[in-house]
């Protein structure tokens, strides 16, 4: 399959929209031999903080020494994005040819109705991600959860640990109203007698995921209990952590930015001591570099200087209370929001924890179906109508920012990945 009809096969799949159940991806990948057997996994799911764990496992374990797949999602430029080995993107030729395989074998399944109906856009790449961790003979896999836990693609695996990281609300419309729900739903990847490590943080949260573990006789480890302490300090204008598990103190300072990744990177250095315990021996000064090294884009990310401009999908409203957080202690002068949101997202709520802080808000447009209209995002915005303008035109609602942040301010483009995706594109077109 070349890269147009690829492309044109992937955006087709995505009518299908979101459909939850792991049938068809079972039987597809039986057919192929089951790849997700061929190598041992960590499965990661939770609200927010999924990716930047998955990074930082993922910089762990390719710091001793291991060949290590990763599969996240969504992407922000290339779709290729979504799997890797260590930092590599799957290529395209690859990522193509493994797409066209998987497509001949759901047409062939299909034909002979071994399938109740087409597999999604998210199926058809988690499976070409376990095709290519296979091929590729990688010694570990870290696979993050698309959407919930129960009935994600992903959830095929038996994996080696189960980690869990926030959960707060978010894609309510498919996993539930509530916490408990929510937390019900993410708590579909715990496995019989694998262990969980879970830095939900909500103690309705940790309580459900908890049972869901004793009834499974999973061992469960609770990232933040009174015993497993995390500690903030300051060191050279940044943020490092004490964080003690189970005795063990880990000294850790996050490559990524915010308060908030203390807590994801203790989510990992725990993780990683658990998979020690169950799998190989880790080193932990090594899991502390590997946190220190991590990157992940999209997260706090610096795109400009003069002004800074600083890039955070915070696109729900654990993920606007981070990015608040963090504009709140470290920014000297009001930042100039570009922003966009998803439709289906609690828009207002996302916009009462970031407008107020904003010295003004450019509202623009994103070439999604699922994108909220700027008007849209206006009404729920009418408090703040003195300091929000509209721009449909991403490249003029940048400008716009950036004349009025001027040279020593500060640009943040937020709201969503899709966003910052977009924006990625533009910078990267010139």
């Amino acid at each position: 399959m070349n890269r147009a009809a690829c492309r044109a096969y992937l955006r087709d799949l995505q009518r299908f929209g979101i459909k939850l159940g792991l049938e068809n991806i079972t039987k597809v990948l039986a057919s192929f031999g089951d790849p997700h057997l061929s190598f041992p996994s960590i499965h990661v799911a939770g609200t927010n903080g999924k990716g930047s764990v998955c990074a930082m496992l993922t910089e762990i374990l390719a710091l001793h020494g291991f060949k290590v797949g990763l599969y996240t999602s969504p992407h922000l430029v290339r779709i290729e994005e979504r799997i890797r080995v260590g930092r590599a993107k799957i290529p395209a030729r690859d990522f193509c040819r493994l797409t066209g395989k998987v497509k001949l074998r759901i047409g062939r399944l299909l034909a002979r109705g071994a399938l109740e109906a087409h597999p999604t856009f998210f199926e058809v790449l988690t499976l070409v991600a376990l095709l290519y961790f296979r091929e590729k003979k990688v010694d570990i896999a870290v696979l993050e959860v698309g959407m919930g836990g129960r009935f994600d693609a992903t959830n095929i695996v038996t994996p080696l640990v189960s980690v869990i990281t926030s959960v707060s609300k978010d894609h309510q419309e498919h996993l539930g109203a509530t916490i408990s729900r929510i937390a019900f739903e993410k708590a579909g990847i715990v496995k019989p007698c694998v262990p969980v490590v879970c830095g939900a943080g909500a103690p309705a949260a940790s309580r459900v995921i908890k049972d869901i573990a004793l009834e499974d006789e999973s061992p469960f480890f609770d990232v933040f209990d009174r015993e497993n302490a995390l500690v903030v300090a300051r060191k050279g204008g940044r943020f490092a952590f004490r964080y003690s598990f189970f005795g063990e103190a880990f000294h850790l300072q996050p490559g990524l930015l915010g308060e908030h990744q203390g807590r994801n990177a203790a989510v990992a250095a725990a993780a990683a001591t658990v998979l020690g315990w169950v799998w190989r021996p880790l080193d932990k000064k090594t899991i502390v570099k590997g946190i220190a090294a991590a990157r992940w884009e999209g997260r706090l990310e610096t795109a400009a200087k003069r002004p800074l401009v600083l890039l955070d999908g915070a696109h729900n409203e654990g993920g606007a209370a981070a990015l608040a957080a963090y504009l709140k202690e470290r920014c000297s002068t009001p930042p100039v929001l570009v922003f966009a949101m998803m439709k289906d997202k609690a828009i207002r709520r996302v916009v009462s924890l970031l407008f107020p802080l904003a010295k003004k808000v450019v509202l623009t447009s994103i070439p999604y179906s699922r994108a909220a209209a700027p008007a849209g995002i206006l009404r729920a915005a009418r408090p703040f109508r003195g300091k929000v303008a509209v721009e449909p035109s991403l490249r003029a609602a940048v400008a716009l920012a950036k004349s009025a942040a001027g040279p020593r301010g500060i640009v943040v483009v937020t709201g969503s990945l899709f966003l910052v995706g977009a924006f990625k594109r533009l910078a990267r077109n010139g």
